[in-house]
């Protein structure tokens, strides 16, 4: 991945967005571009035009925080976006020699941590990095995405579901944007560690074997999941809506705990309960003792 790339693609993805007259400009007949043109940005920013020119290129040699943060009010940027905006104008500036760092697809966790995700009987939860690998589940969570892991024989990854596993579209209800989300959280983690070869790998392989993932990962979008509903379609329960809430690991950098949960008295706990029930393993019968022979 190439930080200087994604920073030109970024900026100008972001310009096309922004109508004149949402800036506080006049819309104006003949206009070739979408968005705002790189002068009238330069000028609503505070900067010089051969300046914003340059980072758009991708040159943030002398880009300050003030300046940064003078251009993505003018583009109107999220939270989220703003953050993206400094990651990659950070890894631009220092440059492409950094090593590649190779990191395993799916670390190892913790035992007490696959202990407590056991335990947690009545919620699926997973364990997932930034590049959508699942490093761990628990029991009910291989219940509920059981398609997923009867696709490939793994290191399961849930943004190849998403994108070339055509159960996908059944799986999820709104499997348009759950399609849109994957491939802008893959722009998240790239502009985190652009050296990250399995990422690179991955995003050339969603990008070789699908024509829809390279549409959306050109529009240069970005998301983190926080919380939310999922709308699912499961094979054996039917239509599902679950909350989910995702958590930082702190002892596990780079690794992060998603839990569904559905709403209590709802048609959604009567299928979780269902799936939960068919995914306990049945116990052992016990023995029975024969018996004694009477003379």
């Amino acid at each position: 991945m190439d930080n200087k790339t994604e920073l030109r693609e970024f900026l100008a993805s972001r310009r096309a967005k922004i109508r004149p007259q949402d800036a506080g400009l006049p819309a104006g007949t003949g206009r070739r571009v979408p968005g705002l043109r790189r002068e009238e940005l330069a000028a609503l920013a505070g900067v010089s035009v051969s300046w914003y020119t340059r980072l758009e290129r991708g040159d943030a040699v002398g880009a300050s925080d003030a300046v940064l943060n003078a251009i993505a009010r003018t583009l109107q940027l999220d939270e989220l976006e703003r953050r993206h905006l400094f990651q990659l104008t950070r890894g631009s500036q220092r440059g492409t020699a950094k090593t590649p760092t190779r990191r395993p697809a799916a670390p190892a966790i913790r035992a007490t941590l696959q202990l407590v995700l056991d335990q947690m009987t009545d919620l699926p939860a997973i364990v997932q990095n930034d590049r959508s690998d699942i490093v761990a589940m628990n029991p009910l969570a291989r219940a509920l995405y059981s398609g997923l892991l009867s696709g490939s024989t793994g290191p399961w990854n849930h943004a190849r579901y998403i994108h070339l596993d055509p159960g996908a579209q059944t799986f999820y209800r709104d499997w348009d944007q759950v399609a849109s989300h994957s491939a802008a959280m893959l722009h998240v983690a790239a502009a985190k560690d652009p050296f990250d070869t399995e990422l690179s790998k991955l995003i050339g392989e969603l990008a070789t074997q699908s024509e829809d993932f390279r549409v959306r990962w050109a529009s240069r979008n970005v998301h983190e999941h926080r919380a939310g509903v999922k709308r699912i379609h499961h094979e054996l329960v039917g239509d599902m809506e679950l909350v989910y809430e995702t958590l930082a690991l702190p002892g596990e950098p780079g690794l992060t705990l998603y839990v569904n949960a559905a709403e209590p008295d709802s048609p959604s706990a009567d299928a979780l309960r269902l799936l939960a029930a068919w995914s306990t393993p049945m116990p052992a019968p016990a023995p029975q003792r024969q018996k004694e022979h009477q003379d």
